[in-house]
């Protein structure tokens, strides 16, 4: 028996008219160098995106060609994010952290035809356009300085002249739902980049799944700060929840300074903010410093990306009155899989543990642990380590011309996260399979190791390593960064973590940096870490041995 229902296909385009219509008085905001911010209504920016896919239409785009956005968060990037995947197209948005080789690399393998870029980064991209010949046109947001681009061959038109000359009518394609929408690729911190061909569908699914009670509950009556950059996986789906469900928006273009978060967070009365810890140490750091900043508005902070330190959870828990909850996900699972809301009925002691988790897995995605030697599947019973394997419909099957099928077991996802899954599916990670350390035959969690010195008053970052030892095969290796005007003693600290973690862990190689090198979204650099360590670049100082 077929059921009844109808057939009505989950696209890009459903997004933006619903929010067309039903929330044409939303708002995005839009941050800028002087002056009060751009404001524009939902109604608004859905008609700048019907002009925008009729000038990209003008240009030759056709077809599911590739458009690509070299651009910070902004109400022109959101017009893109709504128009190119509406008209039949795929976006792609370039990760502009990336080097430039690997930049180059992304839009060579993409096929991008057309590139949209703020004129704050046109000089970046400038100097990569006669290296990427499937590019015949640039569109600036912003003045165009055509000096630039002379080499280049490529069409150079204005944004806003693109939009102006076209009509603000348009039929939106009739896609299958399974078609591309938008293109984004992994960050590259082993190898090139790889690509992932997010789907019409697996986009409505995840900001459909990321909306409900137990992820991020976002709706109507929110005014969500987008942090999260959009050119790294989608950035979270926000821009497409917030436009779906109503949520004004507030994007900060390229000022991400801790006084622009606050001051944005205080004068548009956001509820709903997100992005990687360090963000929002540095707000930390920003509100001690200037006691009486107003975050009253927020309900609580979404964190991806890396680990949450206990301290910061705790500190914006007793001084700014705030909950930081953690996101979990990977660019290839769209990337949201899991939150760490408590359950239901915990004691504060639980509640605390599972906001500390990665989270609980969300309705409409499948996990299991197993053994990242034999794949062989492991029990979820809390304490058994392994990798985790996840499928689902918004988790990638394979990755954009087979690149890396080695990443995909038996139909299931490998993360390459190290941890445990608990029966009620909560996950708590313990490393990456890269980063792991094996010492002695038994396995050391960096991540763990790097939350106990984290917990030190003295110090603000660090990270953990494994380097090769003689004896042990594998040895932790510290790397800390000192507090303002404290002056860390290796010894001191090896002496500190002997009542905190087992013996066994405690580092016998330190190295005092005065920053730690962070990935193109934040993460801790621990490849190129390694790297100095293997060439000899760190002063490393040897304690307890």
């Amino acid at each position: 028996m077929k059921s009844t229902m109808m057939d009505s296909p989950l696209t890009i385009a459903r997004i933006l008219e619903h929010g067309r219509q039903w929330h044409a008085a939303r708002e995005v905001v839009t941050e800028i160098e002087h002056g009060p911010r751009r404001r524009a209504s939902f109604a608004a920016v859905a008609a700048r995106a019907a002009r925008l896919a009729n000038g990209l239409s003008a240009l030759g785009v056709s077809g599911d060609q590739r458009v690509a956005t070299y651009m910070w968060n902004n109400q022109e990037h959101l017009e893109a994010y709504l128009a190119v995947p509406a008209m039949g197209a795929v976006l792609h948005p370039v990760n502009i952290r990336l080097s430039p080789e690997q930049v180059a690399y992304t839009i060579d393998v993409a096929e991008d035809a057309v590139v949209i870029v703020d004129e704050s980064l046109a000089p970046d991209l400038a100097r990569l356009l006669p290296d990427l010949p499937t590019i015949r046109a640039v569109v600036v947001n912003g003045t165009v300085d055509r000096d630039l681009f002379a080499r280049s061959g490529c069409e150079v038109v204005s944004y806003e002249a693109l939009i102006a000359d076209s009509g603000a009518e348009r039929t939106w394609a009739d896609v299958d739902e399974r078609d591309a929408a938008i293109l984004c690729f992994t960050t590259g911190t082993t190898g090139n980049p790889k690509g992932v061909a997010y789907s019409h569908r697996s986009i409505a699914l995840q900001s459909l799944a990321s909306a409900t009670a137990n992820a991020l509950r976002i709706g109507a009556e929110d005014r969500i700060l987008i942090a999260v950059p959009m050119f790294h996986a989608t950035a979270w789906c926000y821009p497409y929840s917030g436009f779906w469900f109503g949520a004004d928006m507030v994007m900060l273009d390229r000022f991400l300074k801790p006084e622009s978060i606050v001051g944005a967070i205080e004068q548009e009365r956001v509820t709903f903010a997100n992005g990687v810890p360090t963000i929002w140490n540095d707000v930390l750091a920003l509100l001690r410093a200037e006691p009486g900043h107003d975050l009253s508005s927020l309900r609580c902070i979404v964190v991806g990306g890396a680990a949450v330190p206990r301290s910061l959870m705790a500190a914006f828990d007793a001084e700014v009155g705030v909950p930081i909850f953690q996101g979990w996900g990977l660019t290839e699972t769209s990337p949201l899989v899991a939150v760490a809301r408590p359950p239901a009925g915990a004691t504060p002691a639980d509640a605390d543990a599972a906001r500390l988790s990665q989270g609980r897995v969300l309705a409409g995605v499948e996990i299991r642990i197993v053994d990242p030697d034999t794949l062989a599947d492991l029990p979820a019973d809390g304490n058994t380590i392994g990798e985790l394997e996840l499928r689902g419909p918004w988790v990638t099957g394979s990755y954009l011309k087979d690149d890396g099928t080695d990443k995909f077991h038996d139909g299931w996802l490998r993360t390459g996260d190290i941890g445990t899954l608990d029966p009620s599916g909560y996950v708590r990670l313990t490393d990456r399979t890269k980063d792991v350390i094996k010492s002695g035959g038994e396995w050391i969690s960096s991540v763990a190791l790097e939350e106990a010195l984290l917990a030190h008053p003295g110090i603000t970052e660090a990270a953990v390593i494994g380097v090769p030892d003689q004896h042990w095969g594998e040895r932790p290796c510290a790397l800390v960064v000192a507090a303002s005007g404290e002056s860390l003693e290796p010894e001191a600290i090896y002496a500190w973590l002997q009542e905190r973690v087992p013996r066994w862990w405690i580092p016998e190689y330190w190295v005092r940096v005065g920053a730690l090198p962070r990935t193109s979204v934040g993460k801790l650099d621990k490849k190129l870490l390694r790297s100095r360590h293997t060439v000899g670049e760190l002063d490393v100082i040897v304690v307890g041995k």
